[in-house]
């Protein structure tokens, strides 16, 4: 048996105790000694029931990531799963931790289950672009009904003991030792002489609207695949019988394994945990945080400091006058108590960050002793300097600087200070305790043990940190102000901005450009473009109807009006007349004959303007590797996680096709549409994107 299983007997019970750390993934040797163990404990003369354990943290965590991508091999899970059911014995689990995707459906196949108070169980394959390939989509039908397994299922969303055992997942909750409460549970089932109790036996769950509910999944889904294909896997549930049920489940799972988006979700999976990994970062020990200062009491300033209390971290907030600062305090208490009424924390937690752990201020003084400070005043260069002048009289030595500048020259506001070592960006995004994205903008002063401590802030404040240089938006404003002009430039030439939104939101995003740019604020873009204004290119393209909407006072949802009007007490907006005006006089005054663009075409403009500018960025070095700008925009952007950003969506779409692409586009507009030299080259080399992140991490 393969050591990754321990045999035991305890009387008549046998226990298979799986001993595979940290969190006992679903490894071949774990498959194999389950097996094992199966047809052990049914030859050991005596044994009348098992008891499945694991050993650590967790009962099973899932599949091993370490065997993602590799040939598997036998047994395979559904195997495992039969060979558990299938058993003359009564089988029990005894889960603590969590039992996620494949260590719930061993679980399931388990005639009996029970449960540690803490424990949460779960079925997230939809979010690796799969579904469930282990019977999962036939057993819990069967055992909970048609409506909780599609919400589990399509979801992936992870469900406490306590709601498991309403729904009907497991049979008990009960505090104390995994295996030994399994063993009392299995002794008690062995004196009641209970059935031994195969879901796959129990009746099929009875059919709904199964076309409807595909239609409704693939809506809210944004055309993410694999949660609309579960839907199918559990109507066969319903419709066949188990063993037919199990066939149609295996195969819808190995015809998504072979889709762009299985590709581009495994893709994001990965990222997302190697992002933070940084070489340049190994040994060095970053700075000891306990209090954090920010300047600045607004909407960001107050997320940041919401993020910074929630992780644990003392907080000084600097404001102007007292009338800003309390209305600063109240923000804070605002997002506090969201968080107080969904249950993340306590009410004496949420009293003590309110008061001890909080100072708000009008005095830079207060903040002699803290170890980090953010500033997030006013996007302004002398503003910054101004503070961060401030900032180098009353810190102590050794603390850290940190601007929010959403675009703004960290070296130029360094060089302001007489400590340029110990200043960094740290650009958040709004709502900054809900946002995950955090970009670290390095200077090129900054020392290695403040970039370190910049990502230890951003793993404290559960963020996605994301490595940056120095330039005009960094990574994520940079691209957006591309692909915001590539959009512009349709809309001048034919397209119109509703057509562009709805073409973008069916290629997978929550919102299209125009919709967003009213969400933000249309006067954000109109101040950028009036700062750019005295170093813009010549050849350069600005559209200016953007600014006439800012111009009449109508900078987007705050304002009531911009590309959409926004009727009070109603969701979202509708297309404001004025705006095509503006837009037929401005291309009347370019002589401009509008044509008409196919959803295809916007969407591929879209995203070649994306990728080119994004292949400029790695080739200048402002980006590192190919992942971190994935992760930009998968966490600040919006980009549709299935797609696993736009390096992987171009890699997936093949780049000699979207350099031939941009090359095409360049005849008519040689300056936006100038190809990315890095671009030129890997198509040269025939390589791709993720050929760089591979280099990377040798």
């Amino acid at each position: 048996m393969s050591d990754k299983i321990k045999y035991t007997r305890k009387g008549d019970i046998a226990v298979l105790r799986i001993q595979n750390p940290p969190v006992n993934a679903l490894s071949h040797a774990v498959r194999e000694g389950l097996v094992a163990g199966m047809a052990q404990a049914e030859a050991d003369a005596g044994v009348k029931a098992v008891l499945i354990v694991g050993e650590g943290r967790a009962f099973i965590a899932g599949a091993d990531i370490t065997e993602f991508g590799k040939t598997p091999l036998e047994p395979y899970l559904p195997d495992v799963c039969k060979c558990i059911e299938a058993s003359p014995l009564i089988v029990v689990a005894s889960m603590h931790g969590v039992s996620l995707g494949g260590g719930l459906e061993i679980a399931l196949s388990a005639h009996y289950r029970i449960a540690q108070p803490s424990a949460r169980v779960g079925l997230p394959e939809v979010h690796l672009g799969l579904i469930p390939g282990a019977g999962a989509t036939q057993r819990l039908p069967r055992l909970v009904g048609v409506d909780a397994s599609l919400d589990l299922i399509t979801t992936g969303r992870q469900v406490k003991a306590d709601e498991a055992l309403q729904l009907g997942i497991v049979d008990k909750v009960v505090e104390g030792d995994p295996e030994e409460v399994g063993l009392a549970y299995a002794e008690r089932l062995i004196a009641d002489a209970a059935p031994r109790r195969a879901v796959s036996e129990m009746p099929a769950p009875a059919a709904i609207d199964w076309d409807a509910a595909y239609d409704g999944t693939l809506r809210k889904g944004r055309g993410q695949i694999s949660p609309a294909q579960a839907v199918r896997a559990v109507q066969a549930a319903s419709e066949l019988p188990f063993d037919q049920g199990m066939l149609a489940e295996r195969k819808m799972f190995m015809d998504l394994m072979e889709t762009d988006q299985r590709q581009g979700m495994i893709h994001a999976f990965f990222s997302e945990r190697a992002v933070g990994n940084l070489p340049e970062l190994k040994g060095v020990e970053p700075r000891a945080l306990q209090s954090i200062g920010i300047i600045g009491g607004g909407t960001m300033g107050a997320g940041i400091a919401t993020a910074a209390l929630l992780a644990g971290f003392n907080v000084v907030l600097i404001e102007m006058k007292l009338e800003a600062a309390e209305a600063a305090r109240g923000r804070i208490a605002g997002n506090l108590s969201g968080a107080l009424k969904r249950g993340k924390i306590t009410q004496m937690k949420y009293d003590a960050m309110t008061t001890i752990a909080l100072e708000v201020s009008i005095n830079y003084d207060s903040l002699s002793s803290v170890d980090l400070v953010i500033e997030a005043v006013f996007e302004d260069m002398d503003v910054k300097k101004d503070v961060f002048g401030k900032l180098d009289a009353v810190c102590k030595p050794g603390a850290i600087l940190a601007s929010n500048t959403s675009y703004l020259d960290i070296d130029e506001i360094a060089a302001s200070t007489s400590r340029p070592a110990d200043v960094i960006g740290l650009h958040f995004f709004s709502p900054a305790h809900i946002m995950k994205l955090l970009e670290v903008v390095v200077a090129d002063k900054t020392a290695p043990d403040v970039v370190a401590t910049g990502f230890a802030l951003g793993k404290a404040l559960n963020k996605i940190s994301v490595r940056a240089g120095v330039c005009d938006g960094f990574i994520g404003n940079r691209i957006l102000a591309t692909y915001r002009t590539a959009a512009d430039h349709m809309v001048l030439d034919g397209a119109s901005p509703y057509q562009i939104d709805k073409a973008l939101v069916d290629f997978g995003f929550a919102m299209g450009p125009f919709a967003v740019g009213d969400l933000a604020g249309l006067d954000i873009g109109w101040a950028t473009r009036k700062r750019k204004a005295a170093t813009r290119h010549p050849a350069e393209r600005v559209p200016t109807y953007p600014d006439k909407i800012c111009e009449g006072g109508n900078f987007g949802q705050k304002t009531g009006k911009g590309f959409y009007v926004y009727e009070a007490g109603t969701r979202g907006g509708i297309p404001n007349p004025e705006v095509p005006v503006l837009i037929d006089a401005e291309r009347a005054e370019l002589g401009i004959t509008p044509r008409d663009f196919t959803d295809a075409e916007i969407t591929r403009r879209y995203m070649a303007a994306m990728v080119n500018e994004a292949a400029k960025l790695l080739g200048e070095g402002i980006a590192k590797r190919p992942l971190d700008i994935d992760m930009v925009l998968l966490f600040g952007y919006g980009f549709p996680r299935y797609w696993g950003g736009p390096m992987k969506w171009a890699d997936l779409q093949g780049l000699p096709a979207l350099l031939a692409d941009i090359e095409t586009y360049a005849k008519d507009d040689a300056w936006f549409w100038e190809p990315a030299p890095l671009l030129k080259q890997l198509v040269a080399e025939g390589r791709s994107f993720d050929d760089l992140n591979k280099d990377a991490a040798k």
